[in-house]
């Protein structure tokens, strides 16, 4: 298919939970597979998934320091929405993911990155939290960081738009 005539899929990832994320990766990496140009856009605790690992942040405010400091983050750090039971449910889905050879947060990430799916962070909301990308807050496969005027231009020019 030509470029122009390539049909778009955009996503919104709203949430850290690590089965959201997996559920975005995996359609994501399938919309690429078939040919699709996507577009995954970050927001909200979304951001949690394309954060570093390693590393300190820095805010400015007490309350955005004390935020980023119970919500550091990280594709590592992600944990089920439901039955967390204290680690042990995100550990036992992590280690089934496994036996299964169902490719990691991580792997789906340099997955997309690789296929071609465009990573976008949320300016937005990286202020609002007082995420600072200038401090290499993200991780490298992150595109780009835009506002909310990029996601919606995205969006209206998509056949699918997704939240998740």
């Amino acid at each position: 298919m030509a470029e122009a005539e390539r049909e778009k899929l955009t996503i919104a990832v709203l949430s850290g939970d690590l089965e959201r994320a997996l559920a975005a990766f995996m359609l994501a990496t399938t919309g690429a597979s078939m040919g699709m140009e996507v577009s995954m856009f970050f927001t909200f605790w979304g951001l949690n998934i394309i954060k570093k690992n390693e590393g300190g942040l820095k805010s400015k405010g007490l309350m955005r320091k004390m935020l980023n400091l119970i919500n550091r983050g990280g594709s590592k750090r992600l944990k089920l929405s439901r039955f967390h039971m204290f680690g042990l449910g995100t550990w036992m889905m992590k280690r089934l993911m496994k036996e299964t050879n169902m490719p990691s947060i991580d792997d789906f990430i340099t997955m997309a990155k690789d296929m071609g799916v465009e990573l976008i962070g949320c300016t937005t909301t990286c202020g609002v939290m007082g995420l600072a990308p200038e401090e290499d807050t993200f991780r490298s496969e992150v595109n780009t960081l835009s506002g909310a005027a990029y996601f919606l231009n995205q969006a209206r020019k998509s056949k699918v738009t997704l939240f998740i």
